[in-house]
């Protein structure tokens, strides 16, 4: 089965043409997205995280709000900075937020991308800690927020803490299943395996480690399946969840023409094609815009071997023009998953 989800980088500024202009605004269209895409037919709503930059942050609230607005879409992180989190205060929130909403939360972690602020979690009160490097670091913060919502005890009781001998003081509330929905952004075959070997689920984005000049999809695939591989041979019970973001614009009214149509100036700088460069020092492959007809995009799609075996696409939205736009082209999308699912091959 093939699910389908938008993923908003949560853009807000007074750029002309923004109809996102005010943080306040983000916050309101996010959760018009999440209620558009659920009236689409769409199985997913998930945000963006980033810090010291003008869109969303702050991701708990919000998803608490956009759960409370809706009823049956997955509500997702892609992805959530573990450096910069408490985890025993991320996993009171998380489980908030997923008690509201009736425990549809799939949370994406990692150790982050590069941020504007020199050091940003260090400002936040979380310093690298001596000897440490930054994925260490996450990686020691993820385990102990898996921990705590998992139940698992935590605290070491005081006089007048009521719990039996022996036992220790759990993170509350508790939301049941939250664990098992835990995702972590990896950026190549390495970071999957161990991915699959921790049982988390793997989301893959636009941008993976390598640049032979093999199509994204191709590089994608061989990760998804190292990934898997893992996972089965940790002998994780469940089923290992893989999500691969597109970027994908639909052509299906004037409007859509007008800001995606093709242009010399696009087709120029490459964006209907995988590009490879250097990022944060490695080799990168960075995926196309897929941009056309229903027809054309179908067939591309079919051709794309990581979105055809991964069980969830996410498509990234230009949500700076609004929830009103973007909920025209949701339909197109389910359109999309449907015309695809006969031949999906994934789980």
């Amino acid at each position: 089965m093939l699910n389908i989800g938008f993923l908003s980088f949560g853009w807000f500024s007074g750029a002309p043409g923004s109809q996102v202009r005010t943080a306040s605004d983000l916050m309101h269209d996010t959760i018009a997205l999440a209620e558009g895409a659920e009236d689409a037919g769409m199985d997913g709503a998930w945000i963006r995280i980033h810090h010291f930059e003008q869109n969303t942050s702050s991701p708990f609230p919000l998803l608490a709000a956009m759960g409370a607005r809706t009823t049956r879409v997955e509500l997702g992180t892609g992805v959530i900075n573990m450096r910069y989190e408490n985890p025993l205060y991320m996993a009171e929130a998380a489980a908030t937020a997923d008690l509201i909403a009736g425990g549809r939360l799939q949370l994406g972690v990692s150790r982050g991308s590069p941020e504007p602020a020199a050091d940003g979690p260090g400002e936040f009160g979380y310093p690298l800690p001596v000897g440490s490097t930054p994925a260490q670091d996450a990686a020691e913060r993820i385990a102990r927020f898996r921990e705590a919502i998992s139940g698992m005890g935590i605290a070491t009781p005081g006089a007048n803490a009521h719990v039996r001998a022996g036992q220790k003081l759990p993170i509350q509330p508790q939301s049941p299943g939250l664990q098992d929905r835990i995702w972590y952004g990896a950026g190549g075959e390495e970071s999957a395996k161990r991915v699959g070997s921790l049982g988390m689920h793997l989301m893959s984005s636009t941008l993976v480690e390598g640049g032979s000049g093999e199509p994204l999809g191709v590089i994608q695939q061989r990760q998804i399946q190292a990934y898997r591989d893992a996972w089965a041979t940790a002998g994780h019970s469940g089923n290992p969840r893989v999500s691969v973001s597109r970027s994908i614009m639909p052509i299906i009214d004037d409007a859509t023409r007008t800001f995606f149509g093709p242009t010399l100036e696009r087709d120029r700088m490459g964006a209907n094609q995988d590009q490879v460069g250097k990022i944060d020092n490695f080799i990168a492959t960075f995926g196309k815009t897929y941009v056309g007809g229903i027809d054309k995009i179908e067939a591309e799609l079919r051709d794309d071997e990581a979105v055809m075996s991964a069980d969830t696409a996410l498509v990234t939205i230009p949500n700076q023009l609004g929830a009103d736009f973007n909920r025209t082209t949701f339909d197109a999308l389910v359109e999309l998953r449907n015309r695809l699912a006969p031949h999906h091959t994934g789980p």
